[in-house]
């Protein structure tokens, strides 16, 4: 019996941790005009939809915006429009927060970029506390604006490409900061959004879209260069999080180690 115990903890201990994401997911981020959007904001591990881990309450949700490359940055704020849910996936059901934003939020052309600032999030596991600013960049008519611009958060991806324009077997490019500044040799971890995701229900639905290999392959491992920079290849049309892990210049929450991240969600389409 002991020795059956023994080799189970020791399967659980080199069993793959999944990287946690926080997922900030609207299903358009190029439409052709402005619109009414919904978005859904949950934590969890996309590529294998799941486990599943509860939200706090956000310490902020918001929307810069930009009309033409000239024009000021408007700051709205949109925490009004939260409203708690349950993020229902086959592993596990989680708290997480839906958003169903007016057309009156993104009705002019140009660049809207959403930013999640979390609550951090307890990880019993590796006792410490995590914490991910959290971008997508929403792109009305195709007039560009200010989506190359930084956001100034403490942990932050700045994109070189366009996140909201990729087609599939392209490139992404994209800079890490922390407080401002370019962050070299920093690691990052790439997933793809693996299930549908259901808005009315919000969560997982459905048979995963790609079947991985071998646990490896779930989640794409890189680092900055001396400058900062990135470049990941989109090798199928939907949806990817990158995320630069422990950047922010706060390493210490409620007594414990704390893990400031910064993700960025882009997505890919096809060429039809």
């Amino acid at each position: 019996m002991l020795r059956k115990l023994a080799i189970l903890l020791t399967l659980s201990a080199a069993a793959p941790a999944h990287p946690h994401f926080q997922i900030v997911y609207t299903p358009d981020l190029a439409p052709p005009r402005g619109q009414a959007s919904p978005f859904v904001l949950a934590f969890s591990h996309p590529v294998h939809g799941g486990p599943n881990m509860d939200m706090g309450a956000p310490g902020a949700f918001y929307v810069l915006s930009q009309r033409g490359e000239e024009a000021p940055v408007i700051t709205t704020d949109l925490m009004d429009y939260l409203e708690p849910v349950t993020w229902r996936a086959a592993g596990n059901s989680s708290k997480a927060f839906r958003a169903n934003l007016p057309r009156s939020v993104t009705r002019s052309l140009g660049d809207y970029v959403f930013v999640l600032e979390p609550a951090p999030y307890y990880e019993s596991g590796e006792d410490k506390y995590i914490q991910q600013f959290t971008k997508t960049i929403m792109n009305i008519g195709g007039l560009p604006a200010h989506w190359s611009r930084p956001v100034g958060l403490p942990a932050e991806i700045i994109p070189l490409d366009k996140p909201y324009a990729n087609w599939t077997g392209g490139v992404f490019r994209g800079v890490v900061h922390a407080d401002g500044q370019p962050v070299p040799d920093a690691e990052l971890e790439v997933e793809y959004i693996n299930y549908a995701i259901d808005l009315d229900k919000p969560g997982f639905a459905g048979q995963a879209t790609v079947e991985l290999p071998q646990q490896s392959f779930g989640t794409m491992g890189i680092r900055t260069n001396a400058r900062g920079e990135f470049t990941i290849g989109l090798p199928r049309a939907g949806w990817w999080g990158i995320c630069a892990l422990n950047v922010g210049p706060v390493n210490r929450h409620a007594g414990k180690p704390l893990s400031q991240d910064a993700v960025l969600w882009i997505q890919v389409r096809d060429m039809r």
